[in-house]
């Protein structure tokens, strides 16, 4: 049925299905129909009728919601028709006040919305969309339910102004937010300190529900006001340290009055009984009081809190707080985190103390060390016994904690160390005699192993502690007998190998090898030390290269009996790959027998993990680059100019592309022959990562052109829909173009660079004709199968633009058509991207923008011969760049726009002149200076964003947005005017003739040319523009009723 024909019954089942039903094709239906809905002439009518004569709640959700989407359109309903809107919601909500609340606050949200975006528009020389905290004032006036709504349309509203909308221009959203803030937020921050003193000053009901929940909803109020972004800097909430409220200076009185701070303390005592309730039994009341916490030392330095009379019992409060907090470790395990980040920071604060007040950490790190230490052991037999679940699996939490408390248990080490002591020896005899008795694999023997895991990991912990605070002679013979006892259990653990693994206890184990490399082995630590004294006596461990005996021993062993375990190999060749730098641990590494085994017999014969097999995971494959990297570390220390050598160490992987060759030609086993090649492409990325010689590089080039590259194009071409086999091969071209070193600089004599580029250009160009077949794909595998690839194609084409070791002009010299083809491809693919995912994926983003900074660069023909349509597409891309949020994309765009309007620029001065020698230059630029003429809107927009960014956003890239604005202002000299006028004109007289005079002095000395001195000149310039205009635009004062916004 036509949808301007539907009844009010209609409407309600359409209602159902879309919030209720289960019916996924009813559901798609509904979905469909709400959008007709929402485009529909009737749709402010079908509105109405739902909310005024629906019978369900799910009814007026409806309403809310087409019309929150009605009034967010880029283009708006007139502003009487806004204004009828909001009027009527305001009418509706005061006359029903039991509405569901989901429907209350889609209402809500709706008044918030036209407000932010209405914010500066103007009827009858009045900003009417500024009103609304006007019409607020009646609800305050009005019975407790009433006023409860009048607060959370200020709530609303207020959070509505800091929320950042991605689909809008950045500058506007932040210009529409200071204004709020220096026009509305300090008055609604006041208000709602006033209700809280007239609530104080009443007998407080707390059994009365209406009054409970007007307080909360003020309180909510207050915070949203204080979580205001008033500078600009979008700060991420879970980065604690950035959290810090900046509030302007106006505000200044507000927070210096006694009273302000009282209020919120009698308030929180007045409110102990409804508190009491819940109480810190509450994860939610937990979990923001351990942030308080954590926030005194972000606050204050321990100087100044030694130095407060009650210091003493606030930090004996606080440790018994967070030893019950360590001790209940089931208990928000997350909230732990701000705990121990306090302590961290109170303890390494300790070296820097002056004052002679005692600091009393001395006395309580120890004993939060001692509750963590026993409360991990003491979970161990609840989590086997219950089968809960264990913390030990999840290892990024176990990690943060424990580098937290590095710091803290090297205070008083001397108590820590002996309560290790005492525990492993205890435990470590318990598992012996387990391992001794007939019983086998018991609940006893998991518990044991499990509690001997948190003893490695708390060893690991401790000495890892070492380089974060000042430590002697005596407690390197404590990390030493520590030491000792983990490396005897790695040697108990590794004879059980491989009939009994444990994956945890290999975890923690890898874990303290590699907090004693990084504390004991290395090239810039001392030589000799204490550590060895009890290990040479025990272990025969006397310095730094039996270690790295040992340490070497150990990952061969993980690398031959834990193949199927991912996370024991990953972590393993993490270790191997930490090892491997520095060159005189190389040359001691090279030395060992286990490297020499490695480098010989890097086989999956000896080594499982480099196995095709099915049961390996293809992302499992991974760390084989990481193995490959370090293995060719180890060997190009001695290799030289040894290409036998070489040879030798690529037989396992010659042999492997052999077979490759020769199941492809015979057709057969072809998913055997996928996985092969996966892993021989991660294989030679690693190796291709760690040659950073042109004597090095030429000899892997050498070895795989032109046997074996044509191979990896054949798999392009045969499984260019399959990411796991196109990105490892993608990820390999990507590596081997890159000149890292000035590896790529062949000789003279060499047509390698040129070889090397070709080869790049057929596999760009096969996967780009053969990934556009596969037509448009769903949003969850857009990215994947399709946009990753092309950011990698996007990534090597870069590569080869910047690397200086291809002359790109001896291809057209010559009639090779394999740079117009790669340039072609990237057209193509380009054109297949919407800018809203350019700007979405990181990955893409980042290849593209350089990438198009290196063509507009050095390829400007090639830019100029694009189809309109297309050049239009580079040009909005790069427009829409400019206000992204990553000032690497931002500051790419600046740098892209600057060489298209330095080429224009030049062609402009050059026009006119006798003599132009290159007929095809001034035909490329008079078809540039043609399509900016027929397109005047692409350079005006740029302008209007760049000059947002300057006056009204916090603008991180300053230089980098100074270098086109000239080029725009000096081709764009007109509308430069009017954009000027328009800001002037916006702001009150006082204000006009100080703004006038910065618009004055930025062009001052300026000339009509774009020679460096002149560039440099205006960047100077607009550096004193930018700091002029903001304090301008700060001073108290209000602007007149014209929208002076710059957006086009």
């Amino acid at each position: 049925m036509a949808l301007h024909f539907q009844s009010l019954a209609e409407l309600e089942v359409l209602c159902t299905h879309l919030y209720i039903g289960t019916d996924l094709s009813q559901r798609i239906e509904a979905e469909k129909a709400l959008l007709e809905l929402i485009d529909s002439p009737e749709c402010l009518s079908k509105c109405q009728l739902l909310l005024e004569q629906g019978t369900t709640s799910y009814a007026q959700l409806l309403a809310a919601t087409c019309l929150s989407k009605l009034v967010s359109r880029v283009s708006p309903l007139p502003i009487e028709q806004r204004i009828d809107i909001k009027n009527y919601i305001l009418h509706y909500v005061a006359s029903q006040p039991k509405l569901a609340p989901f429907v209350f606050q889609a209402l809500i949200q709706v008044i918030a919305k036209i407000s932010k975006l209405g914010w500066f528009e103007v009827q009858k020389t009045q900003f009417v969309f500024r009103e609304i905290i006007a019409d607020v004032k009646k609800f305050l006036q009005g019975a407790v339910e009433h006023c409860i709504i009048g607060v959370i349309i200020l709530s609303e509203l207020t959070q509505e102004m800091n929320l950042v909308d991605c689909s809008r221009p950045s500058a506007k959203h932040r210009k529409i937010a200071t204004s709020f803030r220096d026009t509305s937020l300090k008055d609604i921050l006041v208000l709602a300190c006033s209700l809280l003193k007239e609530v104080f000053t009443k007998p407080l009901n707390l059994q009365d529900q209406g009054q409970q929940n007007l307080v909360m909803q003020v309180l909510k109020l207050v915070l949203n006001c204080f979580d205001f972004d008033f500078i600009g800097s979008s700060a991420d909430e879970s980065a604690d340290d950035h959290c810090t409220i900046h509030i302007p200076t106006t505000w200044r009185t507000i927070f210096l009055e006694p009273e302000t701070l009282d209020l919120f303390f009698n308030l929180y005592h007045s409110l102990s009984p409804l508190l009491s309730q819940l109480g810190l039994s509450d994860p939610g009341n937990y979990h923001e009081f351990c942030r308080f916490l954590a926030r005194l030392k972000t606050n204050y330095q321990l100087g100044e809190l030694v130095m407060v009379k009650e210091y003493p019992d606030v930090i004996r409060l606080i440790a018994n707080f967070t030893i019950a907090s360590l001790q209940h470790w089931e208990f928000s395990p997350n909230s732990v985190h701000y705990l121990l980040t306090l302590w961290q920071r109170m303890v390494a604060s300790v070296p820097f103390v002056k004052s002679t007040e005692p600091h009393l950490l001395d006395t309580y790190a120890p004993e939060i060390m001692k509750a963590f230490i026993t409360s991990r052991l003491e979970s161990v037999a609840i989590v086997v016994r219950d089968n809960l679940n264990d913390p030990l699996d999840d290892t990024a939490t176990v990690f943060q904690q424990l580098e937290q408390l590095c710091t803290v248990s090297r205070c008083e080490y001397e108590k820590t160390y002996a309560l290790l002591i005492q525990l492993f020896d205890q435990n470590a005899h318990n598992y012996q005699k387990l391992l001794h008795s007939a019983s086998g694999i018991t609940m006893e023997m998991a518990i044991q192993e499990g509690r001997l895991t948190w003893l490695v990991y708390l060893v690991g912990t401790v000495v890892g502690g070492r380089l974060t605070y000042t430590s002697t002679d005596e407690h390197d013979v404590m990390d030493g007998e520590l030491s000792c006892r983990v490396f005897q259990l790695m040697s108990l653990m590794d004879n059980r190998l491989p009939q009994c693994p444990n994956e945890k206890v290999e975890l923690a184990i890898l874990w303290f090898l590699d907090q004693f490399r990084k504390t004991y082995v290395g090239d810039q630590l001392q030589r000799t030390s204490k550590v060895y004294a009890h290990m040479s006596e025990v272990l025969g461990i006397t310095d730094e290269n039996h270690v790295l005996e040992t340490l070497t021993t150990k990952i061969v062993k993980n690398l031959k009996y834990w193949g199927r375990c991912e996370p024991v190999i990953s972590r393993t060749l993490q270790l191997l790959n930490d090892l491997c730098v520095g060159y005189i641990l190389l040359k001691k590494l090279r030395k060992i027998d286990a490297v020499k085994f490695m480098l010989k017999n890097h086989t999956s014969e000896h080594f499982p993990f480099l196995g095709i097999s099915d049961s390996y995971s293809l992302s499992d494959f991974r760390c084989r680059t990481t193995f490959y990297t370090a293995l060719t570390r180890l060997l190009m220390v001695d290799l030289g100019e040894d290409e036998d050598g070489f040879e030798n160490f690529m037989l396992p992987l010659t042999v492997s592309f052999e077979t490759v060759l020769q199941i492809f030609n015979n057709n057969f086993k072809q998913q055997d022959v996928k996985r092969m090649l996966i892993g021989l492409a991660r294989d030679l990325r690693g190796i291709a990562f760690a040659l950073n010689t042109k004597t090095s590089y030429t000899m892997l080039f050498d070895w795989m052109y032109p046997a074996y590259l044509p191979i990896l194009q054949k798999a392009i071409e045969r499984w260019y829909g399959e990411p796991a086999c196109t990105t490892p091969i993608l990820k390999l071209m990507a590596e081997l173009m890159q000149n890292r070193s000035e590896r790529l600089n062949f000789d003279v004599s060499s047509p390698n660079g040129i070889l090397l580029f070709r080869e790049a250009s057929k596999m760009i160009c096969t996967y780009g004709s053969q990934i556009l077949s596969l037509g448009s794909l769903s949003k969850d595998q857009i990215y994947p199968v399709k946009l990753k690839g092309i950011s990698i194609c996007y990534s090597t084409l870069k590569s080869a633009l910047c690397g200086n070791y291809v002359s790109f002009g001896v291809f057209k010299l010559y009639g090779d058509n394999h740079f117009d083809n790669v340039l072609q491809a990237f057209v193509k693919m380009l054109l297949s991207v919407s800018h809203s995912d350019l700007l979405q994926y990181r990955k893409l983003n980042q290849s593209y923008y350089p990438l198009l900074e290196y063509l507009t660069q050095d390829h400007m023909s090639f830019i100029t011969n694009l189809d309109s349509p297309v050049l239009l597409y580079v040009l909005t891309s790069i427009s829409e760049g400019l206000s992204a949020l990553d000032t690497v994309v931002s500051s790419s765009c600046c740098t892209s726009l600057d060489h298209v309007l330095t080429y224009l620029f030049k062609h402009i001065a050059k026009e006119g002149k006798k003599a132009l020698r290159c007929r095809e230059a001034t035909q490329a630029g008079q078809r540039l200076l043609h399509f900016m003429q027929q397109n005047p809107n692409v350079l005006q927009q740029m302008m209007s964003a760049l000059m947002n960014t300057i006056v009204y956003e916090d603008c991180r890239n300053q230089w980098s947005v100074s270098r086109p604005l000239l080029g725009l202002i000096l081709l764009n000299e007109e509308y430069f005017r009017e954009l000027r006028a328009s800001l002037i004109n916006s702001q009150s007289l006082p204000k006009q003739e100080v703004l006038a005079q910065c618009f004055q002095n930025l062009m001052e000395g300026v000339e009509q040319n774009l020679s460096v001195k002149n560039r440099d000149r205006f960047t100077q310039n607009l550096s004193v523009f930018r700091r002029d205009v903001a304090e301008a635009l700060r001073s108290d004062g209000s602007s007149e009723p014209c929208s002076p916004d710059m957006m086009s």
